[in-house]
């Protein structure tokens, strides 16, 4: 099983960054899958899940600025970010999971000036 997530870098405050997460080796369709950040020395925090019936959950710190969605034909999930903000600064992970089972990616670092 791999995810890999992609589209991270630099941006300046209230600029975009668009990220990808790759997946393969399970069937993609069966799985939740989910977005989570972890900045330095915090824990890593849920950011959005996408669920296999297509509903979308958001935490409340990025609701109105990310998007959580997912193309399963393509093995794909993505979170689309608006508004950045400094304190969004961190490595992004994604995630999919069925039942008790995570599968985790490497994680992409966004970072946001202020």
């Amino acid at each position: 099983v791999q995810l890999q997530a992609f589209g991270g870098g630099l941006v300046q405050a209230g600029g975009s960054l668009n990220l990808s997460c790759a997946v393969s080796g399970i069937i993609f369709s069966m799985h939740g899958m989910g977005w989570y950040r972890q900045a330095p020395g915090n824990q890593r925090e849920l950011v959005a899940r996408a669920f296999t019936d297509g509903t979308t959950t958001h935490a409340n710190f990025v609701k109105g600025r990310f998007t959580i969605s997912r193309d399963n034909a393509k093995n794909m999930g993505y979170l689309q970010m608006s508004s950045l903000k400094p304190e969004d600064t961190a490595v992004y992970y994604c995630n999919a999971h069925w039942r008790q089972r995570h599968y985790w990616g490497q994680g992409t670092l966004v970072t946001v000036s202020s």
